[in-house]
């Protein structure tokens, strides 16, 4: 029996799980829960990185009571892109900027000045977003140029990993979110950084995952009465540990969707697919676990969601989401529909007034009600993956009998059903804590006890539920009805 302790954070909460390997079977336990979101300060919008890192201690304490000490590794993932810089004290400068801060703006029209879109891509494979590690740090270098000078920087999942006795190192998979990193030599992209003129030295050393990277450090060995407890290197980027548990057939062709705040819609392939056509439909090459590739694409997820329920809850509704999904039960199906990743629904904000907003200057008349932005998300969302499948279907050539979908969003009933009978084929749904299984798994390979994710994968299969949704034909062809219309949102 091998105990490990995956910590998994997301953009809304993290939480800590003990996943406990026995005789070819997994089974999770949560210890710790707790919120986690944009801290808004002098107009800027930042992760609070020293309450997160008060949390990994906390949630390592309860690991530990709860365990007795009996614990075989530890292992972070977070979400991409974003990063702590350090000084040459390894003290961090300033607390991360997050991901949503507008300052990328000014820092993407000015990289177009020096490099395009399609040269980037070219270099990287990487869906051209604003929130790219690539702007970031250009916005940093603009703002903050003294910063860069002795300093590194390190992705979030290390940097939280370093503050429990982490090695100073960066994992492949987040790495590989930046849009700075040579999708084929898995190393940094040192041509596309020297164009940029960023400084060499603030990148870190790039380490694959299912490796070890440290150990708890003695001052935490003392605090916490616990002995050097093995810290792994995993799919620190929170979709490559979720992708990691996909159950997916040992055979044929699979595609996933790692459904959270981003909701990640791909496939898994051997090597980069770098073409004009995955970039115009905006697909990503990010790394996975055993090196293989993530071609995906970046969805507004539950983001949409969570945003309308806090301006709701916030007038006094108090609704949850089980309440907003039943309101948009009773809502007219693909009555108003909106684009999901339009870039007016990135940032904080009034949702609900902004998806009235879309729906009006996109020619959608009427005053909606709560329920019809509600279904309107739904419905919406349900379409985008439609439309995105058959991109991908396209690019890679194949066709897919079914959807896996893993995830928090998972427990959105109404979400997949919709999204099964927009597709019109099924949805196998599950597992729910797919990112800390993912987590959990690599942790168990990187020791030795697993021996590669196919047979994580089989663990995963025999001992955890999913559920499948079948598409009920009335709803789909309101679907097919309605792509067209829904084609046309899209930018």
């Amino acid at each position: 029996m091998n105990k490990y302790l995956a910590f998994d954070l997301g953009a809304s909460s993290g939480r800590a799980i003990i996943g406990t390997v026995d005789s070819g079977k997994l089974s999770l336990q949560e210890v710790h829960r707790f919120k986690n979101g944009p801290v808004e300060k002098s107009d800027a919008f930042y992760w609070d990185y020293d309450a997160l890192c008060k949390e990994l201690v906390t949630g390592l304490a309860k690991a530990l009571e709860v365990s007795g000490g009996d614990l075989d590794g530890i292992a972070i993932d977070t979400w991409g892109v974003d990063y702590v810089l350090f000084d040459s004290e390894k003290r961090i400068v300033r607390q991360p900027y997050n991901y949503r801060d507008e300052r990328t703006k000014k820092a993407e029209q000015k990289v177009r000045t020096i490099l395009s879109d399609s040269e980037i891509y070219a270099y990287t494979g990487i869906q051209k977003m604003e929130l790219n590690t690539i702007y970031q740090l250009y916005a940093h270098k603009m703002e903050h140029p003294e910063e860069l000078e002795g300093t590194k920087f390190l992705n979030i999942p290390d940097a939280l990993a370093f503050h429990l006795g982490g090695d100073f190192t960066t994992e492949y998979t987040s790495a590989s979110t930046t849009g700075l990193l040579d999708p084929v030599k898995k190393e940094w992209c040192w041509e596309l950084i020297d164009k940029l003129e960023l400084p060499r030295s603030i990148f870190p050393e790039i380490v694959q995952p299912c490796t070890r990277g440290g150990a708890v450090s003695e001052k935490l060995q003392k605090q916490l009465n616990c002995r050097a407890i093995p810290i792994y290197k995993v799919g620190s980027h929170d979709t490559a540990s979720a992708v990691a548990a996909v159950p997916a057939p040992a055979q044929g062709n699979w595609a996933y969707l790692s459904a959270g705040t981003w909701a990640l819609l791909g496939a898994e392939i051997a090597s980069p697919s770098i073409t004009a056509a995955g970039e115009q439909a905006h697909f990503t090459n990010e790394g996975g676990l055993e090196g293989n590739i993530r071609y995906l694409t970046n969805i507004m997820g539950s983001w949409l969601f969570q945003e309308t329920k806090r301006i709701w809850n916030e007038s006094g509704k108090e609704l949850s989401f089980e309440d907003i999904c039943c309101m948009a039960e009773t809502s007219e199906q693909c009555k108003y529909l909106i684009d999901p990743n339009n870039g007016v629904f990135v940032t904080p904000g009034d949702m609900p007034q902004r998806i009235r907003d879309f729906c009006q200057n996109s020619g959608q008349t009427g005053e909606l009600s709560d329920a019809e932005v509600a279904r309107a998300i739904y419905d919406s969302l349900a379409l985008y993956f439609k439309n995105k499948i058959a991109f991908l279907e396209k690019l890679l050539n194949v066709k897919y009998s079914a959807f896996n979908i893993v995830g928090g969003g998972t427990k959105d009933r109404l979400l997949m059903q919709l999204t099964s009978d927009a597709m019109g084929i099924p949805v196998i749904a599950g597992p729910v804590e797919a990112t800390s299984t993912g987590n959990i798994i690599a942790q168990a390979i990187a020791s030795k006890v697993v021996a590669d994710q196919a047979q994580g994968r089989k663990i995963i299969s025999d001992s955890l539920e999913v559920i499948t949704y079948l598409p009920d034909e009335k709803s789909h062809a309101a679907f097919e009805k309605a792509a067209e219309r829904f084609a046309g949102l899209l930018k």
